[in-house]
């Protein structure tokens, strides 16, 4: 069964409410799926899914440096990534304030370890964004970006 496995962080809880709206969207397609907070995760958890989301808060336009240490952590399984799908999401406190900037950091170590990146049509073109606090359009762009995640991940895992 297609696994996909969510790492984020969350200083004020608005990346966090993002996470588990992604996460409702990739149960709904009966996709088995793992969140984290960056804290409890650790690099040899890329190992085991099918997809690999990671949300962070934006700090001066780039995600925050727990997050970026991990993503450099991942090294260690360069190689070993290569197939699997990846994809980001972001918060911030103020429009412009680097959200795009942000997922593009996480995208570009996805796209260096060989992983399946996607595009979106509609709700963000890299993933999904939130200037504060996610509203209920911002949740369902984020359960409809989970499922559509969720979809890919499920072909692609056959």
């Amino acid at each position: 069964m297609a696994k996909v496995l969510i790492i984020y962080q969350s200083k004020t809880g608005n990346t966090e409410i993002m996470a588990k709206a992604i996460e409702a969207g990739i149960k709904k397609e009966g996709v088995t799926v793992v969140r984290k907070k960056i804290e409890d995760a650790d690099v040899d958890d890329l190992l085991e899914p099918d997809g690999i989301i990671i949300g962070s808060p934006t700090y001066f336009a780039a995600t925050t440096a727990e997050i970026k240490r991990f993503i450099d952590d991942s090294i260690k399984h360069f190689g070993k990534l290569e197939g699997k799908v990846g994809a980001a999401f972001s918060s911030s406190g103020d429009l412009g304030g680097g959200n795009e900037t942000t997922i593009l950091d996480i995208l570009r170590a996805f796209l260096v370890h060989g992983m399946i990146v996607p595009g979106y049509t509609s709700g963000g073109h890299y993933g999904p964004v939130s200037v504060g606090t996610p509203d209920k359009e911002r949740k369902e762009i984020c359960e409809a970006f989970g499922a559509k995640f969720a979809k890919l991940v499920k072909r692609l895992s056959k």
